[in-house]
């Protein structure tokens, strides 16, 4: 059985892994927008269409549940309507409000991508079996990706996330295997 077959069986693809995040950013809500409730609204998911009219969300740190009513572009940013904000009033109360949805609803990624919750806090070990450090965070270069590692013994590594680089992300293990280039230790 693949790893993927095998990672797949444990944790279906869209099923949050253990420990892991419940709900995930997708927006954040910004000022009102006219006097029936619409709301200016920045996407922050790289999944927007998953984003339609029906699609249950929470708002808030407390994760208050709304449908949506309507999404549409609207210059730089979207506006939204939510089910029962229908007065500006109602919509001032959600302004600069994170947009969520559960973990468990996004959709599945090809075998060998992975979201970057998924990645961080991950442990990356060399071909040798030697700990790195851990994955604290990700920087999207445009080019390729770059995992930001700290750990005890050499501080903080940049490690691109290239194929020849990153051989193995193993999320049913729970860790990152590399090859670094010569020179990138310290």
């Amino acid at each position: 059985m693949s790893p993927a077959a095998r990672r797949n069986r444990v944790n279906p693809p869209g099923s949050p892994q253990p420990g892991g995040p419940v709900f995930l950013v997708v927006g954040v809500i910004g000022r009102p927008h006219g006097l029936r409730g619409d709301l200016h609204f920045h996407v922050l998911t790289d999944f927007p269409e998953r984003l339609e009219q029906g699609t249950q969300v929470f708002i808030g740190e407390t994760h208050v549940p709304y449908q949506i009513a309507q999404l549409k572009d609207h210059g730089k940013k979207s506006l939204l309507h939510l089910q029962g904000v229908d007065t500006r009033q109602e919509a001032e109360l959600l302004r600069n409000a994170r947009m969520y949805v559960r973990t468990a609803d996004r959709p599945a990624l090809p075998d060998g991508e992975y979201y970057q919750h998924e990645v961080i806090g991950l442990p990356v070990i060399d071909e040798a079996g030697l700990v790195l450090g851990v994955v604290r965070e990700i920087i999207s270069t445009g080019a390729n990706d770059v995992l930001v590692v700290r750990g005890e013994s050499y501080g903080e590594i940049l490690i691109p996330r290239l194929d020849d680089v990153v051989l193995q992300v193993d999320l049913e293990i729970g860790n990152i295997t590399v090859r670094l280039p010569t020179g990138l230790l310290p």
